[in-house]
């Protein structure tokens, strides 16, 4: 926080008062500027401004203005100052924090995916409305408190409704994934949007696209091909299916499109940066996914509710545990890199795989870890080479 004193100098040989604001701007613990203003009376009495006054500052209006406008620049960064303070201070108290936050939110969307593989008999649209309800229901209250508005900067508003109606897709077709395939086949496909989001990234935002990107992304499309295994390429009869094999190709089918929509998301909170509020970008996921799904389950003339109480709760749990999910992973990303947290998210793929053995008792493929061995890779490569270009640039 800047500092302010005042000077008096004895009178100068041209028998005039010389006063001058001394402003002592502190940046941080070791570097200090001292910044020096004067002022001549002689001109402040005229209205002119002489050679002598230092930094174009005049008179005593010219002091006085100068005094309130070093102390409102020093009010004005205090918040921001204190707010980057509390984060280092957080950081230092437990340099692993913001990696344990990121493998809490693998824990709470690797939940969140089992419980909808154990729900019988609802459309993924429907779990996809329910959560979405709750979800708006715990974002608004902290909206409110913080005085977020619920609509946004006007040239902002397409790129929210883009985000949330891309967003909602995401999830839409993550939920039929796993609905229609193995929990950790349709949890493999998705988790490969980083490789798609560098690729739109490049296409969208002009970021540089090296031969590394087009590595990665030949791994993940093999990694997609090992689990979805066509017949063109492994025969007619394919092993390690849940189910119909129609039904599996459209699993990967929904899974790749949604891990490309939530590339699309992720573009466009690049494109939005900081000058929106996060609870403001989560908001228009919760509205527009909760109107798109009401609208969808109209036409569809399917929405059921479950008949069993435990359903119930497990569709409020889902809804709470992305909740939880995305809010751990926010501050994950304040206080830690994202590459780091980029590499810890592979857990998702981990955590799919135990869960799904503990849980629906069953055993994945050579294919399906094959598979999931390429876009882990090809996910942590893009995680790595991301987090040493910054390193460089800083």
């Amino acid at each position: 926080m800047g500092e302010c004193r005042q000077r008096n100098d004895s009178l100068s040989k041209n028998d005039r008062d010389e006063i001058s604001v001394l402003c002592h701007k502190v940046n941080g613990v070791d570097a200090v500027e001292d910044i020096e203003l004067h002022s001549d009376p002689e001109a402040a009495r005229t209205g002119e401004v002489t050679d002598a006054d230092t930094g174009g500052i005049g008179g005593w209006f010219h002091r006085f203005r100068a005094l309130l406008s070093c102390r409102k620049r020093s009010d004005d960064n205090d918040d921001d100052d204190g707010e980057q303070d509390k984060v280092q201070k957080e950081k230092a108290a437990c340099p692993g924090l913001g990696l344990l936050y990121s493998l809490l939110a693998a824990v709470f969307f690797s939940v969140a995916a089992l419980l909808v593989k154990k729900i019988d008999d609802m459309h993924a649209i429907q779990i996809s409305a329910i959560r979405c309800f709750f979800q708006m229901l715990f974002v608004m209250p902290a909206m409110i408190y913080y005085k977020i508005g619920f609509i946004g900067p006007r040239d902002m508003r397409i790129y929210l409704f883009l985000r949330g109606f891309l967003g909602a897709n995401a999830m839409i077709l993550l939920y039929y994934a796993i609905l229609q395939m193995p929990l950790a086949d349709a949890t493999v496909i998705m988790f490969s949007n980083p490789v798609f989001t560098a690729l739109l990234a490049w296409i969208f935002l002009k970021e540089r696209c090296t031969i590394w990107d087009v590595v990665f992304t030949v791994f993940t499309l093999t990694g997609v091909i090992l689990i979805a295994r066509p017949p063109f390429l492994f025969g007619e009869r394919v092993s390690g299916i849940e189910g119909e094999y129609t039904n599996h190709i459209k699993g990967t089918v929904a899974a790749l499109a949604g891990a490309v929509g939530a590339a699309c998301t992720m573009v466009i909170l690049r494109k939005m940066g900081k000058s929106v509020h996060y609870y403001l970008s989560v908001w228009y996921y919760a509205v527009v996914g909760l109107i798109e799904c009401l609208v969808v389950l109209f036409i569809l003339d399917d929405w059921t509710m479950p008949e069993c109480g435990w359903d119930r709760w497990t569709l409020m749990a889902i809804g709470l545990l992305g909740i939880a999910g995305q809010t751990f992973l926010t501050k994950a990303l304040q206080i830690e890199k994202a590459g780091p947290v980029a590499l810890m998210r592979t857990m998702d793929v981990v955590l799919a795989f135990i869960l799904q053995f503990l849980f629906l008792n069953r055993k994945p493929t050579w294919w399906s870890l094959g598979g999931a061995l390429c876009v882990t890779v090809s996910t942590s490569g893009v995680a790595v080479r991301k987090w040493f270009s910054t390193r460089r640039q800083s």
